[in-house]
């Protein structure tokens, strides 16, 4: 028989088996494990042991990773760079210029009989084609580099997804000892330790566990969270989050035989067999629409709801349970694009975002009109001049002008847009992410990045963030006796040193533990726990090894435990005495704990009454000066049951004692011993905090710990100055403050708190929650304050998702908290945020530079090409050399500028905040002083400069003439003229150094220094290709001489005082909300009513990659604003309740359905009929239209983005709808839940958004 690792290769349990067993719950769950002869059996089956794991031999694991699978979800294939390629070609304004190129092409080729053209002509005549092909050539370049960036972006995001999920690493036991592995290397067999905190990496059965409590929402839909123990429901299964307790399992499904992981084959293959029918939808779509316009009656014609939302269908290959698990699966530790996915339905429409589109589509506008109006004045003239004046009658070959005016028209299109826009946008947030990592912040959410710029107020933990974590006893209080320095064992009374060791190594965490240094002379390391690794740090200062008594105690004796959480702020394990009865041992926050204490040990470890006096007096005379010298105070304390004779501390017990009864056992506790435990302030921090508020940031402390250790923390830290006028409030105070009479958070009474509180402290998270949403939601101040939390805890969630940035601490915290995070703090360390604040401010300076520098180019070529074509009858600028112009100012400065470093500068201003304008007066200044200046110098060239320079003019060519050396002047000027304000523009707020750090960026002087070469190039050897001129070194100095003299104007600009100019000059003043809205109304008239095209690529002309970037949340933004408004009209309260307002999603404190059932419902509604559908989305765009004429409530985006357009319609009129409780088979609370949902139309609607955009988008969003 075939051995491994000298046991037989063969498993007594197949994988089929195990699949199986996963598959059944609770009671069901208990009776087919013992079917197999019980866990013990199991274990045996698959060759490990429930205390020693597997051997760890690579042999066996390599076996285990044959027969069982590894524990990784392949992920989705990348889109290859031929799709990207494709996807940049299906660009509107390219497709016209590819199209005119190629008429032109064709055009230069057909020769008609023409007997009166004159011999010149013919000579040119052969050169016509090179236009044509230039343009096509200019086209395929810009769209490559487009791909590139797209690839590169994609690439970065994988990078960085596979960099989280590296991060995630998980406790299992192997050869006896407990080790962190890769969530990707955990096998079937293993024996893994979870405890509160975890996001479970694989499918196991429980061996034992205490007080366990799993949050299987993400896989059923249930918020309540659900008890789970080897006797009532041993199944833990991956994806699920653990909520209280702990325990341990073996392992037996891993990877794609997971319950998430099956769901994940699904799902792939239902997502395959969607995008066929898809694609088949939109087909009968198209043949419908032909059909409606052939008939105009508005019949029935069978169509799918537009966009082929049919996605939102359950799969068909999937049961309906199994739907509903995949659509709430969006949490498994593998899967491939959570955070991407996640980014749509996380926040709305970042501020700069929202300002930059609104300013794209103005500049769109205006573009289009004068694109338009020369094309219109081009073709005007032409016809005046040859039909009118020359009377010549109509020949073919004038085809060719007109096509040439086309193109320039485009042309002066294509420059107009800045589609550098959303590119710098892009280029500067993954450029700054990436550059993050090296400063410890893990980027989940590209605008957090941004956000994180505009922040006015961090709410920071204290332990681990503002403290080094690395906790040790330093004061301790035992038997009347208060030592400062480690008691010895000696010192203290035997029976009584006795109970402390064994008290403090039972009760705590087994994971906990301190193992020595790497290196002979290095500091422990604490893992696990660091309070209880600071306790057990005491023990072994007694002279006593802990995990001596561990092994005479493994936890599967333990009769019960109650974990630490944030309501009980303590944790108790009671064990069985060993000549009968139970001991209960607790510890935990001191002064709770002396709440429950009824007998303490004296002097000489006599046992006394502990009286309220001698509680007062202890609290008083120990507690608060250890607390002021910002020690943590814990305290130890026990119970005895015993059966026979009970002692006075004792109580006697007939059976069991009712152990869920907690009230009466955590009483009449005897006191052993209070101790303080040191955590010291991070060396680095109050520096940190300094710079924070120089640079105008608050920062405030948000704590568990007692009141006195947060303030002496807070101060030592800086966060408390002594003249200052502040708030130190405790969590129960802090309520009392902001509750009315009923016991109602009210918003006016939680401004009066925030703005002077700087700490509070014994908070929980609901109170850090209440404190975020309610500094988030004040219009006290101006500027709409902007917050960043940090937390660790799984109860941190909320907090963490409300706030605009979350950062989750990546050694401290948990899954849980890191899932809800934007940013992954990856060394705790606060002075890291501060770093994240100088990123952010460094991408919105950047984006400044690089539209200061693009507008003067825009304003300047646009000009340019319109009053050419008015004055002269042809565009001083070549359609390829725009082009051109178009590549230097679109992706090279946009990659120039927005790679710019932070400078410690960035951190001496105050915060942008909401409100403050994109461009401000000095950019404006500088804008216009240039364009100004460019414009006087092309024009003086364009009419006079043959004159000046005694050259032969360029005006008045004829169509197929020859490049002039005037027009090649003018061309070569003007991008020098570009090239010496690029530098111009690196400074925005009036610095007269230009130059000042530019040898600091490669990137900048290498793009500089390659596009004036490429210049010299074009100019000397471009020839009819680029319409150039080879120049004289004499005319090369002109063009530079002028291009050095925007560096000079540039001073004289700078010399205007800002402060003189009008507030009007400034765009992009006010609220992010007007920009939203503008932005809502923009697109409704380019959204065509029958939007079953590709949803949003290219529909709005100029903007080009901003459609790619933006769709998710310009879609969360419009439904915010108009669900806003219908809230205040028909102000209906419990829907503020119900969600978290800027969401969409209730928050996880409410228990409501966990944010999954009510879309689910709808989505699995049996009656899904396409036809119904289509008679409701025709009357429903009717009363869209309307509605937009009388009063534009609902952004046009909502038209085909909604799910069910009847739910729409009734949300409008402000009526419930019911289709929300229509599920196929609803669960009882899941059913109230939708029902209560106050306009549960709402719900859905945002339900279906999120759902839609998690499943129906595949490309990686930001």
């Amino acid at each position: 028989m075939a051995t491994i690792d000298g046991r037989p290769a063969q498993y007594g349990i197949s994988l089929k088996q195990l699949r199986e067993l996963m598959e059944v719950r609770g009671r069901e769950g208990v009776a087919k494990i013992s079917e197999f002869g019980g866990i013990h059996e199991i274990c045996k089956k698959l060759y490990t042991s429930p205390n020693e794991g597997l051997s760890g031999s690579k042999v066996d694991e390599d076996h285990r990773r044959e027969t069982f699978g590894s524990n990784v979800i392949p992920p989705k294939p990348p889109k290859t760079f031929l799709t990207l390629v494709w996807e940049a070609l299906q660009d509107v304004t390219l497709i016209i210029l590819e199209v005119a190129a190629l008429v032109s092409l064709g055009l230069s080729f057909y020769k008609p009989a023409d007997e009166d053209a004159p011999l010149l002509q013919e000579e040119e005549e052969h050169h016509g084609w090179i236009e044509g092909l230039a343009i096509l050539i200019s086209v395929i370049v810009v769209v490559i580099v487009t791909a590139f960036n797209d690839y590169s972006k994609e690439r970065q995001f994988r990078g960085l997804q596979n960099r989280i999920e590296g991060e995630h690493k998980f406790s299992v036991i192997r050869g006896g000892e407990v080790c962190q592995i890769s969530v990707g290397d955990i096998l079937v067999g293993d024996i893994a330790q979870i405890k509160y905190g975890d996001l479970l990496p694989a499918d196991g059965c429980l061996i034992q566990s205490n007080d366990l409590k799993v949050d299987e929402s993400s896989l059923t839909g249930e918020s309540d969270q659900v008890k789970k123990g080897p006797d009532s429901d041993p199944m833990v299964l991956s994806g699920t989050h653990v909520m209280e307790g702990s325990g341990k399992m073996v392992v037996t499904a891993v990877g794609v035989n997971s319950q998430a992981g099956i769901i994940f084959t699904l799902l792939g293959a239902a997502v395959d067999e969607q995008e066929a029918e898809i694609k088949k939808m939109k087909k009968e779509i198209k043949k419908a629409n032909k059909q409606k316009t052939k008939s105009q009656t508005g019949e029935n014609d069978g169509r799918a709801p537009p966009g082929g939302k049919s996605q939102h269908a359950a799969p068909p290959s999937l049961s309906t349970s199994e739907a509903i698990k995949s659509e709430s699966d969006g949490n498994h530790v593998q899967q491939p694009s959570t955070s991407t996915a996640e980014t749509g339905h996380k926040k709305e429409k970042s501020v700069l975002q929202a300002k930059l589109t609104k300013l794209a589509i103005q500049i769109g506008y205006a573009g289009s009109t004068i694109a338009v109006l020369t094309v219109i004045i081009l073709i005007i003239q032409f016809c005046i001049k040859t039909f009118v004046i020359d009377e010549k009658p109509w020949k073919n070959t004038y085809a060719n002008n007109l096509v040439k005016h086309l193109i320039i028209g485009v042309t002066v299109l294509v420059v107009a847009v800045p589609e550098g826009l959303p590119l710098a946008v892009t280029l500067s947030l993954a450029y700054s992410v990436k550059k993050m990592m090296k400063d410890n912040n893990l980027v989940r959410h590209l605008d957090a990045c941004e956000t994180m710029g505009n922040a006015t107020a961090i709410c920071s933990d204290k332990t681990g963030t503002l403290t080094t974590n690395r906790m040790t006893v330093v004061q301790s209080y035992i038997c009347e006796k208060l030592c400062k320095v480690l008691p010895t064992l000696n010192d203290i009374p035997q029976q009584v040193g006795n109970l402390i060791t064994m008290g403090i190594s039972v009760n705590s965490a087994y994971t906990s533990n301190i193992m020595p240094g790497p290196n002979p002379g290095d500091l422990p390391v604490q893992v696990g726990n660091k309070t209880e690794c600071a306790l057990l740090g005491f023990v072994k200062g007694l002279g006593v090894k802990y995990q001596s008594i561990r092994d005479e105690i493994p936890e599967d004796r333990f009769t019960r435990v109650y974990t630490f959480n944030s309501v009980r702020k303590s944790m108790g394990t009671v064990i069985p005495r060993p000549n009968g009865g139970y001991r209960l041992y607790t510890k935990g926050a001191s002064e709770i704990i002396m709440k429950k204490c009824s007998f303490i040990y004296g002097h000489e470890g006599t046992l006394e009454k502990f009286t309220r006096d001698m509680q007062e007096r202890l609290i008083r005379e120990v507690i608060e000066p250890m607390a002021c010298d910002g020690l943590r105070t814990i305290s130890v304390a026990y119970r005895d049951f015993v059966p026979g004779k009970a002692a006075l501390n004792e109580v006697h017990i007939d059976g069991e004692p009712n152990w869920d009864d907690e009230e009466n056992i955590m009483t009449n506790l005897t006191c052993l011993c209070v101790v303080g435990i040191e955590d010291p302030v991070r060396p680095e921090v109050p520096d940190a905090i300094r710079k924070c508020q120089r640079a105008g940031i608050t920062v405030r402390m948000v704590t568990g710990d007692n009141i006195n250790t947060a303030r002496s923390i807070a101060s030592k830290c800086g966060i408390l100055k002594p003249n200052d006028d502040f708030l130190i409030l405790e969590g129960k105070e802090f309520n009392r403050r902001i509750r009315d009479t009923n016991g109602d958070i009210q918003q006016h009474l939680i401004d009066k708190v925030w703005p002077k509180l700087r700490v509070l402290a014994r908070s929980s998270p609901t109170d850090k929650y209440t404190l975020v949403k309610g500094m988030i939601d004040s219009a006290v101040t101006d500027n709409r304050e902007v917050v960043a939390v940090t937390g660790d805890g799984t109860n941190d969630g909320p907090a963490l998702k409300k706030a605009d940035v979350g950062f989750a601490m990546g050694i401290a915290g948990t899954d849980v908290a890191k899932e809800a995070s934007d940013i992954i703090l990856t060394d705790d360390n606060f002075s890291s945020i501060v770093k994240a604040v100088m990123w952010g401010r460094n991408v919105y300076d950047s984006i400044a530079k690089f539209l200061q520098f693009q507008l003067t180019v825009n304003v300047v070529a646009v000009i340019v090409a319109f009053i050419g074509a008015c004055a002269v009858q042809d565009s001083p600028l070549k359609a390829v050399q725009m082009l051109w112009v178009n590549l230097i100012m679109d992706t090279l400065a946009s990659l120039a500028l927005a790679t710019e470093v932070p400078t410690p500068d960035l951190l001496l201003r105050k915060p942008y905040g909401r409100t403050k304008p994109l461009i401000s007066r000095t950019m404006m200044k500088n804008i216009l002083g240039q364009a100004l200046y460019q414009l006087v110098i092309i024009f003086g060239l364009l009419f006079v400069g043959d004159l000046i320079l005694d050259i032969e003019s360029g005006r008045g060519q004829e169509l197929n003439a020859g490049p002039t050396q005037h027009f090649t002047i003018i061309f070569n000027t003007f991008v020098m003229m570009t090239l010496f304000n690029e530098i111009n523009a690196r400074k925005i707020h009036g610095q007269r150094n230009v130059v000042e750090g530019l040898f600091t960026n490669p990137i900048f002087y290498t793009i500089w220094i390659f596009t004036m070469i490429s210049q010299v190039v074009i100019i000397q050897y471009g020839k009819m290709a680029f319409s150039t001129k080879a120049l004289s070194l004499d005319q090369w100095l002109w063009c530079i001489f002028f291009g050095i003299g925007t560096l000079v104007w540039g001073q004289l600009i700078t010399s205007v005082p800002t402060r003189k100019l009008p507030k009007i000059l400034s765009w992009g003043r006010g609220h992010p909300e007007e920009y939203t809205d503008a932005m809502n109304l923009g697109e409704e008239r380019f959204d065509s009513i029958d939007s079953d095209k590709k949803p949003r690529a290219g529909q709005i002309l100029w903007i080009r990659g901003l459609t790619r970037l933006q769709t998710q949340l310009r879609v969360i933004r419009a439904f915010r604003s108009t669900l806003e408004d219908i809230n205040e009209r028909r102000s209906i309260h419990s829907l503020h309740s119900l969600r978290s307002p800027r969401t969409g999603l209730p928050p996880v404190a409410t228990g409501s359905a966990g944010g999954h059932l009510i879309y689910n419902l709808n989505l699995l509604s049996p009656n899904y009929s396409s036809k119904s559908q289509q008679q409701q989305q025709q009357t429903q765009q009717q009363s869209q239209q309307q509605q937009h004429e009388s009063n534009a409530t609902l952004p046009a985006d909502i038209s085909y983005i909604d799910e069910d357009p009847q739910q729409q319609r009734n949300l409008q009129n402000g009526r419930t709808t019911s289709a929300s409780t229509t599920a196929s088979t609803p669960s009882p609370h899941s059913t109230s839940t939708a029902r209560s949902a106050v306009g549960g139309g709402f719900s859905n609607v945002v339900h279906n958004l999120q759902h839609h955009q998690k499943n129906g988008q595949n490309e990686t969003r930001i």
